[in-house]
């Protein structure tokens, strides 16, 4: 059948910058998945959506006006329910017929299927297909309905009386089949064949000769730049080749490709001009200047591409091509110079006190009202830090210097004006009061999301820090009752969670923790600290073992995604120190290829049941007298010559070898579960057997809980 290309548009007041990728995608699929149910779309279909400011379109290139006939078959009722003892229908059957639109349906060609209870009767046949101008309209609307609207408005019809809710208020709507309007009604607009362009450069209508012109129309009469894709191509390109001309770079930042999104999102016919301000300024913490510039005023601050430092230039993208722009240019200067010049005056301001004094401040900031101010907070810090100090064997003074100072700038100017800046503020005024080196990176880098660099001597402290306050988070937030529900985690404490296993793992590539050797840094531990920072009886009684096992489960959710889910389940559920977990699941993965693992897992899992049955039984120690059978005299000869070859491998962090070793025992422990009754009706023999295999059950579970690989 024939088919034609179909577009869509609504035409509206400026759409949310943020989020207009996505109300364009999803408008896009929406259409299609509308058209596609009602298998109106040819199978050469081409969807292609359309976002600017003020409209979001799709054009799909292959739509048919009427669908293909369609096949059905449907269960209509019972036998029984739709036909009388004479056969004829019944008036339920009549009713369900009529309400399907198969009034004229000869009743005598319903089949009949059996369900293995009673027969029904099948309805079956062809029904013609959907028609185009029937659907479109419930398409558009579906369409709308489904659209991820961050905040609905209300706003009233020009009749003066009825009111309709969308994202922003429409005033145009598309629908063309080739060149054919086809009538459709959405938010008390008719459909037709008119939009509008730029809003200075073209804001007259426009009228849209078939869908395969709208976009080039938009782009030559109404200049705008229709495809969101598109349109972010040519300023990406725009502002490199600029940046390019002026020996600058973009720098590297992710914040770069989020901008560009949201200008993207505010410009029809994109352009890029050069600004520039005073180089004075450039003595403000560049972060101050990138901020400003780029959350406020959505300008690319540009920077030197060997030192990676901020320039005095920024790039505009306008809305406003024109061969003049110097008014534009001196325009966004005028407007950015104002918050470049408040930002050094905070600057200036807040270094005439220095970071040690504004300590006491903090007793007046309410961190929680459930616990306390954000002094008390910094005192609970410290504790925690001098405690994982400790832990480390490491002098705690430099990282308790830290956790003073650590939320001292949260008094400052600055970050009242900047509060995404805390910290990084915080460090600049740390160097200018002349704090040491240790210090000063801790204070930057508590916020970060997680680390990524292995620990050294060199960046304990900032690494202390970075634990100490995401364990008081944790411990504290959770224990008055506000751990994360769904998807729900206004604290962060997933995030804090994931930050403290990647400090555990970046101790651990710095070989500050080392797997053969046992730490009292642990995440149990850890919880247990910083619990006891808090005022008695402000926690949840529970809440340590609760955060624990919260991390745990952020570790395991982590672990499957890079290793076998059972040899991650078989180390987590002997809950070994965080440091050890890595290398002892590497450990695990190889011995499930030996070929005695899956027999020796079956076995670990047996001994497990028998001694949890009589674990209140046991006493004692082995009588090898009572060893009588050779069987278990072998088992209990072969114990004893790995045990220690096991337990120095074990001990020496070798946890591949002290597993392989393990898997020698395979032959001795098959032979005693063939030959041997543990459960003896003599109350001796049966103690011992058990004495024996729970020495064989701790031998096997040093380095895991090999039973879990059976699953």
């Amino acid at each position: 059948m024939s088919s034609r290309p179909l577009l869509i548009e609504l035409f509206t007041e400026e759409l949310p910058p943020k989020a207009l990728p996505k109300l364009g995608q999803a408008f896009a699929q929406g259409i299609h998945d509308a058209l596609q149910a009602h298998g109106l779309l040819a199978s050469q279909n081409q969807v292609e959506a359309f976002a600017t400011p003020r409209r979001l379109a799709v054009r799909l290139s292959q739509v048919l006006s009427i669908a293909p006939e369609q096949s059905f078959t449907e269960k209509l009722m019972p036998v029984k329910v739709g036909l009388d003892a004479n056969g004829a229908p019944t008036p339920a059957l009549l009713k369900k017929l009529a309400a399907k639109g198969w009034e004229n349906l000869d009743i005598s060609s319903l089949g009949r299927e059996s369900d293995g209870k009673q027969e029904y009767l099948i309805a079956s046949g062809r029904a013609p297909g959907a028609n185009l101008r029937t659907v479109l309209q419930g398409a558009i609307e579906s369409a709308i309905n489904a659209l991820p609207i961050p905040k609905v408005m209300r706003y009233q019809l020009d009749d003066g009386v009825t009111t309709v809710k969308f994202v922003r208020p429409a005033h145009a709507l598309i629908a063309l089949h080739g060149d054919e309007i086809i009538p459709a009604e959405i938010l008390g607009l008719k459909s037709g064949n008119i939009t509008h362009g730029h809003r200075f450069l073209h804001p007259g209508p426009i009228t849209i000769i078939s869908a395969d012109t709208y976009e080039n129309q938009l782009a030559a009469e109404g200049r705008v730049v229709a495809s969101f894709t598109k349109r972010r191509t040519r300023i990406s390109d725009l502002l490199s080749t600029e940046a390019a001309r002026l020996g600058a770079s973009l720098g590297d930042d992710p914040a770069v490709d989020a901008l560009l999104d949201e200008v993207t999102a505010l410009v029809e016919e994109p352009i890029v001009y050069v600004g520039s301000f005073e180089k004075r300024f450039l003595d403000v913490p560049q972060e101050c200047l990138i901020l400003t510039m780029r959350l406020n005023q959505k300008y690319f601050p540009l920077f030197n591409p060997l030192s990676g430092a901020l320039t005095h230039q920024f790039l505009i993208v306008s809305n406003m091509p024109t061969d003049t722009p110097q008014a534009i240019i001196e325009g966004n200067e005028r407007v950015v110079r104002p918050r470049l010049a408040d930002a050094q005056f905070f600057f200036d301001t807040d270094r005439k006190i220095p970071l040690r004094d504004r300590v006491q401040q903090l007793g007046s900031i309410v961190y929680h009202n459930k616990l306390g101010t954000q002094l008390e907070r910094t005192e609970r810090v410290r504790k925690i830090a001098a405690w994982i100090s400790h832990a480390l064997g490491i002098n705690p003074a430099q990282a308790d210097r830290a956790a003073l100072l650590a939320k001292a700038d949260l008094t400052t100017n600055m970050v009242g004006e900047f509060p995404e800046l805390q910290g990084i503020i915080g460090s600049y005024y740390a160097k200018e009061d002349q704090e040491s080196a240790a210090v000063v990176q801790a204070i930057a880098e508590q916020y970060k999301i997680r680390l990524d660099q292995p620990v050294t001597a060199d960046n304990l402290t900032p690494t202390v820090l970075f634990m100490a306050e995401r364990a008081e988070t944790l411990v504290g937030i959770w224990g008055i009752g506000l751990a994360p529900t769904g998807e729900r985690d206004p604290f962060g404490l997933r995030r804090a969670a994931l930050g403290l296993i990647s400090a555990f793992e970046q101790l651990t590539a710095g070989n500050v923790l080392q797997p053969q050797q046992e730490s009292p840094l642990t995440i149990e531990g850890l919880m247990g600290a910083a619990a006891l920072t808090f005022k008695e009886g402000s926690l949840d009684k529970s809440t340590v073992d609760e955060v624990h096992a919260f991390v745990i489960e952020r570790l395991r959710n982590q672990l499957i995604q890079l290793h076998d889910r059972n040899a991650v389940e078989a180390v987590l559920a002997i809950r070994p120190p965080l440091h050890q977990v890595a290398s002892r699941i590497l450990a695990v993965t190889d011995f499930a290829k030996d070929p005695a693992a899956l027999s020796l897992a079956a076995a670990n899992k047996r001994i497990g049941n028998l001694l949890k049955k009589a674990e209140d039984q046991l006493s004692g120690q082995i009588n090898t007298a009572l060893l009588t059978e050779p069987a278990e005299q072998a088992l209990a000869n072969k114990i004893a010559e790995l045990q220690p070859i096991a337990q120095m491998y074990f001990e020496t962090g070798d946890y591949r070898s002290a597993m392989l070793t393990l898997a020698k025992v395979r032959e001795p422990v098959d032979a005693f579960f063939n030959d041997i009754m543990v459960m003896s009706d003599d109350p001796a023999v049966r103690n011992n057997r058990l004495l024996l295999l729970a020495q064989l059950h701790d031998l096997m579970n040093q380095v895991a809980d090999i039973s879990r690989l059976e699953q």
